[in-house]
């Protein structure tokens, strides 16, 4: 009862800073398209442009199965690009069919997260590109060597790392293999209805949408869920009100061993939420209202009633973007 009534005072008070925005949100008709400052927490980040000859070299490198052991598995194997960056499994499969631990969080719209991963080990997608390839569940190089040399052996990836690295005297390298896929996954992303509303068209949502966003920020969600990506920006503890039924894994102390950081995971993005179930670290449910129902619950400490639910999903739904059909295409990979 004590995590409940301490939840309840932070949503209180999300309530009081928010509502003065949104033009007093205890009003049933109050509509936050109406304050632009409301929205800004919500801005879009302009990336800046990345070198044409790495996003050429990660985008094949990125769908090429010489990565690992077998020679059976890519990054777009889990992340599977036509299906929004996931593979739509509670947990992955990778070399000589060992599954993961973790659901696989989808690979578009991250490289501007606070941290990759579900418990932040990798800074960037540049580093987190390097994590799969010699993980012996996932894709199962020995070591950086042997990834030099399974590459080392295609004409075309040696022209391909001379231009794109051209300062380095060796540019096939695990590190520029890391550097290239993150230049490429720095354009995986996705504009939707909802970007459009941030940038000011009020008509691009409908008015259960709209209404959707303000139960959103009236409950406590936006004090998580925030930032460009609507999540992504921060690490918090599942289970704040009532502890998470699944303690098996516990997130971010297991790499900082912090016992403060024990259920502290990397608050995921909403944006495509609607398509990348299953949801949570856990892929413990693939509706996206059941996701919502239970965050009220074990975040917040209070039961949204299923009007609620539908309208907070229906705004959710608004999130859904296409990515750039010819920039995700698959690649034909070099021979060798």
């Amino acid at each position: 009862m004590k995590a409940a009534s301490q939840t309840s005072k932070r949503v209180a008070v999300w309530v009081l800073v928010v509502s003065p925005l949104l033009g007093c949100a205890s009003a049933p008709t109050a509509d936050p398209a109406e304050n632009v400052a409301t929205l800004q927490m919500f801005a879009a980040v302009i990336s800046p442009p990345q070198d044409p000859n790495r996003v050429a070299l990660g985008r094949l490198l990125f769908n090429d199965t010489r990565l690992s052991k077998n020679r059976e598995v890519s990054c777009s194997t889990c992340h599977v690009l036509t299906k929004f960056g996931i593979d739509g499994k509670v947990v992955s499969t990778g070399f000589a069919g060992r599954r993961g631990t973790r659901n696989t969080p989808t690979v578009f719209n991250a490289a501007t997260h606070i941290a990759q991963f579900w418990d932040g080990r990798a800074v960037d997608v540049e580093a987190q590109a390097l994590g799969p390839i010699t993980n012996p569940v996932e894709m199962a190089m020995p070591n950086e060597q042997a990834v030099i040399d399974a590459l080392s052996v295609v004409p075309r990836y040696v022209e391909m790392f001379r231009t794109a690295f051209p300062s380095e005297e060796r540019p096939i390298s695990l590190k520029n293999v890391g550097e290239a896929i993150g230049a490429f996954e720095r354009g995986l992303v996705t504009t939707s209805r909802w970007d459009r509303f941030v940038a000011g068209d009020h008509a691009a949502l409908t008015r259960n949408e709209k209404k959707g966003l303000r139960l959103f920020m009236q409950r406590g969600c936006v004090t998580c869920h925030t930032g460009p990506d609507v999540g992504g920006s921060s690490f918090q503890k599942v289970g704040v009100a009532y502890p998470w039924p699944n303690q098996t894994d516990q997130g971010r102390e297991e790499v900082t061993h912090f016992p403060p950081d024990r259920m502290v995971f990397k608050v995921p993005s909403l944006k495509n939420i609607a398509e990348t179930a299953p949801y949570f670290h856990d892929g413990s449910t693939t509706s996206l209202e059941t996701a919502i129902h239970l965050m009220g619950h074990y975040e917040l400490g209070i039961e949204l009633p299923p009007d609620e639910v539908g309208a907070i999903a229906a705004w959710m739904r608004s999130m859904t973007g296409e990515p750039d059909p010819a920039y995700i295409a698959l690649p034909r990979l070099p021979p060798g």
